[in-house]
């Protein structure tokens, strides 16, 4: 089992980073450029983390609460958006047991944690911080859960090594059944010698899952059956995402974190989520190599994971808002 460390994280960012002049280039003119100089009102348009904490995934429910998770320890941190002011809510489980991707559920309760290069998937109760359920010993050795989305009946984590990815089925109450299952990707699914898969969402139409691929035809978006596991590339008309991250779907607005390329490409997806057009791609002097992104009101909301720096426990960290399109 590789041991977690954010020089890796670091270093498969910026194995992709030579590769983001060109990308830029591949992608052409979008339909519109924005510089998004943070959203207005009285609420900050920016706020600051706990020093060394290393986020990476960010999640918001139906009140105006963050929750982000550490790489460095797994701890989670729930911030106010009225006033960015928090604390650590789950203390994690120490070195070795980061949180990446994180979900909340629809009532509030819980929050589901996939738990990076050490095979886990937690989940925690949102009020009290306690560990409610833990599954270790996903996958393989070089297995990385990575992200994860909630739907009605499961949970679904991106393993970012495997071609594959994990399913937590969950009651009518939203609490988990059994162990995760593990769904193998084929159709169209590459995958790369390396890191491979990142963010997911859900079609909007509710039928399908889509799941970042940083391999295939140069960085692309795949549509995946969740019944069978079959990916089919989704037709994002030229745009290609080979640094893509977290994925935050509203409505049929998909916005796309392409993280050490420091933007956020939003694109138009169709109801089926088989074919999309980039209409915007969103630019931050503030960006600071965002990783994920959640949405509040009329705001987007990403902290930013500073994958270009050494970590240390004095290293600043912080969470950027900015409009949506």
């Amino acid at each position: 089992m590789q041991r977690f460390t954010q020089r890796s994280f670091a270093r498969r960012s910026l194995l992709g980073a030579a590769a983001a002049t060109g990308a830029a280039a591949l992608l052409g003119p979008l339909g519109a450029t924005a510089h998004a100089a943070g959203a207005g009102g009285r609420w900050p348009g920016s706020f600051r983390l706990p020093d060394g904490f290393a986020p990476e995934g960010i999640a918001i429910g139906h009140s105006p609460y963050a929750y982000f998770g550490s790489l460095a320890n797994g701890a989670v941190y729930r911030a106010s958006l009225a006033t960015g002011e928090g604390r650590i809510i789950h203390e994690g489980l120490g070195d070795g047991h980061m949180t990446v991707g994180l979900k909340i559920d629809t009532a509030e309760r819980r929050l589901f944690l996939s738990g990076g290069y050490s095979r886990e998937i937690r989940v925690v109760d949102v009020r009290t911080g306690a560990l409610l359920r833990h599954f270790t010993g996903l996958g393989a050795d070089t297995t990385m859960v990575n992200d994860v989305v909630l739907t009605p009946g499961a949970a679904w984590f991106t393993d970012s090594y495997q071609p594959q990815l994990y399913r937590l089925a969950l009651d009518r109450a939203g609490e988990p059944v059994g162990a995760p299952e593990t769904v193998p990707l084929g159709g169209d699914w590459t995958q790369g010698p390396d890191f491979t898969a990142n963010g997911i969402a859900r079609t909007s139409d509710g039928r399908a899952l889509l799941v970042v691929n940083t391999v295939a035809d140069g960085g692309t978006l795949m549509r995946v059956d969740p019944a069978t596991g079959t990916a089919t590339a989704v037709d994002l008309g030229g745009l290609k995402i080979p640094n893509g991250d977290g994925l935050l779907l509203l409505g049929r607005t998909l916005y796309v974190v392409q993280q050490v390329n420091n933007q956020v490409d939003v694109v138009r997806l169709n109801a089926a989520g088989t074919r999309g057009t980039a209409v915007a791609r969103i630019t931050d002097p503030r960006f600071r190599i965002p990783t994920t992104a959640a949405a509040w009101g009329d705001r987007i909301y990403l902290p930013n994971a500073r994958f270009d720096t050494e970590p240390t426990p004095t290293t600043d960290y912080d969470v950027v808002a900015i409009d949506q399109v």
